[in-house]
């Protein structure tokens, strides 16, 4: 269908549209509009993606002139996927209403491990070796060799891109990952340059947060963007954490040995040159002494992370003398290192700012600040200098390089806090140097300087207005809708006590109580003998889970669970995990019914859809707040009280319930799906709790569903179900509609608005 929203005509792939996605259209083009940011909260299951997508191309569309390129970020290479292939979709629509000229090229961008189409270089096992493979072909002065001595491996594909120069580039199209790798094969390209090199002319790219928030990944894949780009964070309700661990660095016993290791390769590397080519060491010191703004361009091939830091102006001034030297630059890392090694050996918690490390270090190793800063590009330099291609191997080396820049740039937002053993098993020694960042919006605040619109959207991000405190930028739009329903498909319960009337939650004082264990026990030997197919259900630890685990095997609860379904259990094991969601799957498609127990803010959380049969119910124990003794956690908060006047209890709680919220979110995936949701602890009942959750699960929690026991919860479930099994208008009968078609708009445009969405 196609519809007019004010002056931009949207074409829309299906021939209906929910109420709450045209609403969201016209506030995102308001943001648009108004060239500003926007946060937009839009319940799960309502076609928010397909929203965005098609409210964007259309506005570029619209505004030939204003060319609008979309930047569209997410977080993990399933949902890329599943975003392109809604594209692909929307792009066929548009180019049958509008012919040739709506065609536009989009691609996913992705790292060369989910590109690659070599096989040598896929033989590697993980992400960092696939990319140090790549560079030992693809390096500058490996082809130089090769070109010398035919013995030398290259790697075809990107050859033949070289080869190819100027006309190595994509057709208009939307690619996705696996479209990218059958082109490449096809041409004989290398998907991966050709994805990067085509970055700055597509109208539409979809990568990861990484390439935008990341300061190392961004600062080469992201700078080409023009500035007249709309970025989309979906699924953003934890941006804040992805912004802090983009700057944070930790250092173990283990990572300084590998250091040490790596230093001293580089010494013998320095040797060897020195015996053999010494004139390229001087042409570095050279060059560093222009500054490094004047390192001139190089390859795509040979660019390795950009310095982690934010700041441009340090580009334009010379490398101190003390480090131009390479042999220098050594002496200083190994100073470094071994001060290091210095404080890693302590038997008590210490914590400090920035500016007290630097000076403390200045004081004991004689390293300044500006030595400090320049520490990353001058190992880069160092290492393009001795053709050094296996970068996998000197991973050690770039974090403590890393971890100096970081400290030597920043004097606010951040704290260093060594621990010398993990709190949880203070018996074994395991000290760890962390430099924590506190402060979001020091990742995300060139983003929001750099590009005209930014739309953060998610189906959490109650309550709205902490997140613009949170990262600190003014949204022109901040919305969060309802969820328009024909029925009412979604339960929640917030159940407070067991059938025996005593209290269940998992506050710490009650959480070792056996009465707790054995109520959570009987809710659920209760539930699954009356919901059918999938119940997952949520925990707020592994450790708790175990716990639990163990506490119904001994009291027989198992058992009496399996009489009903099979019982699968998320680890943290990635293979095992998916194997164990492979089968609950299956146990639901037959019919044997399932039982997932899975943790909160874990894998299965985040990504996972439990849609249709394969949830009907989930089961949240208990709130699933931080580990609050964590000094990084309590650093955090005192930085956030004192620099943005946010409470500790508010973001504690806040940031339990946006992961609560996540989790029982899972089982509603469309508006024909229906599901129930229990919140099971009594804490669930306060006001000042519940209130942070999402306006769409609150508006259908009723009064009389705020104090269950077990004996209720059961009633009402059987109840919803039995509801549920009755047919229904899909369209929605009475006075609201939840499904409009193309009349439907034209009566609402004449009409106006307001009276059709009320």
């Amino acid at each position: 269908m196609k519809f007019q929203i004010e002056d931009v005509t949207v074409y829309f792939p299906y021939d209906n549209i929910y109420p709450e996605q045209y609403s969201y259209m016209i506030e995102l083009k308001r943001a648009l509009d108004a060239k500003g940011h926007c946060l937009l909260e839009m319940p799960t299951g309502t076609g928010k993606t397909i929203a965005l997508l098609s409210l964007i191309t259309s506005y570029s569309l619209s505004k030939p002139q204003s060319q609008v390129k979309l930047i569209y970020c997410t977080r993990t290479v399933h949902e890329m996927e599943k975003t392109l292939a809604e594209l692909k979709l929307l792009h066929n629509y548009q180019i049958k209403h509008l012919g040739p000229a709506a065609r536009i090229l989009a691609i996913g961008l992705s790292s060369r491990k989910n590109l690659c189409v070599n096989p040598t270089v896929l033989a590697a096992e993980n992400r960092d070796s696939v990319d140090a493979a790549c560079r030992k072909l693809t390096a500058s002065w490996v082809r130089a060799m090769a070109a010398e001595n035919p013995n030398v491996p290259t790697c075809e594909f990107f050859e033949n891109y070289e080869r190819a120069a100027s006309a190595a580039v994509l057709p208009p199209g939307v690619y996705t990952l696996q479209d990218l790798r059958a082109y490449g094969k096809e041409t004989g390209w290398c998907p991966y340059f050709l994805a990067r090199h085509m970055v700055q002319f597509a109208n539409v790219v979809v990568y990861s947060y990484q390439y935008l928030l990341d300061p190392k990944v961004a600062g080469i894949i992201s700078k080409e963007m023009q500035k007249e780009s709309v970025v989309v964070f979906d699924e953003a309700h934890n941006i804040d954490n992805v912004c802090i661990e983009a700057l944070s660095v930790s250092v173990r016993t283990k990572t300084l040995d590998g250091a040490s290791r790596n230093l001293s390769r580089i010494t013998q590397e320095i040797e060897r040159f020195k015996a053999t080519d010494a004139g390229r060491l001087r042409a570095e010191y050279n060059r560093l002494v222009e500054g490094l703004a004047h390192r001139g361009n190089l390859g795509a091939t040979d660019t390795w992370l950009a310095n982690p830091a934010l700041p441009d102006d340090i580009l334009k001034e010379a490398v101190p003398g003390n480090i131009r030297r390479a042999e220098h630059f050594l002496h200083v890392l190994r100073r470094l290192v071994q001060y290091l090694r210095g404080r890693l050996d302590t038997e008590n918690v210490e914590k400090e700012s920035p500016i007290n490390f630097v000076a403390s270090l200045n004081t004991h190793a004689g390293i300044d600040q500006k030595t400090l800063k320049f520490c990353y590009d001058r190992l880069h330099s160092l290492m393009l200098t001795l053709e050094i291609t296996d970068t996998d191997e000197f991973l050690h080396i770039q974090t403590i390089c890393d971890f100096a820049t970081l400290v030597g740039t920043y004097s606010r937002g951040f704290s260093i806090i060594i621990e010398p053993f993990d709190e949880r098993m203070p018996h074994i020694p395991d000290p760890v140097l962390q430099l924590s960042c506190h402060d979001a919006s020091l990742a995300i605040k060139p983003v929001f300087d750099r590009f005209q619109s930014v739309v953060i959207t998610s189906g959490t991000l109650s309550p709205i207005d902490l997140y613009p405190r949170l990262l600190n930028f003014h949204p022109v739009v901040s919305r969060s809708f309802t969820m328009s329903l024909t029925r009412d498909c979604i339960c929640p319960m917030v159940l407070t006590r067991g059938s025996d009337q005593l209290p269940v939650s998992t506050k710490f004082d009650m959480r070792s109580d056996p009465g707790v264990a054995r109520n959570y026990g009987k809710l659920l030997v209760e539930m699954v003998s009356v919901v059918p197919d999938g119940i997952v259900c949520f925990f707020v630890s592994y450790s708790y889970m175990d716990g639990i685990i163990n506490s119904w095997n001994e009291t027989g609860v198992l058992k009496d669970i399996m009489q009903h379904k099979l019982v699968f259990i998320e680890t943290q094991d990635v293979v095992e995990t998916t194997l164990a969601l492979d089968n609950y799957r299956r146990a639901c498609d037959c019919g044997r019914g399932a039982v997932f127990f899975s943790v909160a803010r874990g894998k299965v959380a985040e990504g996972i859809d439990f849609d249709r049969h394969y949830g009907r119910l989930v089961i949240m124990f208990g709130i699933p707040f931080q580990y609050t003794l964590s000094k990084i956690l309590i650093a955090r908060l005192e930085y956030l009280r004192d620099t943005f006047q946010i409470k500790e209890g508010d973001f504690l709680t806040f940031d339990a319930l946006r992961q609560a919220a996540q989790c029982v979110g899972r089982v509603i995936r469309s508006k024909a799906d229906y599901g129930m949701m229990i919140f099971a602890d009594k804490r669930y009942s306060r006001h000042d709790k519940r209130s942070k959750l999402p306006g769409w699960i609150l508006s259908h929690l009723r009064d009389a569903n705020l104090n269950l026991s077990t004996d209720m919860a059961l009633h009402i479930a059987r109840e919803f179900l039995r509801k549920m099994a009755q047919p229904y208008d899909k369209t929605g009968s009475g006075g609201r509609k939840t499904l409009l078609s193309q009349e439907d708009l034209e009566k609402m445009a004449e009409n106006g608005v307001q009276e059709m969405l009320y």
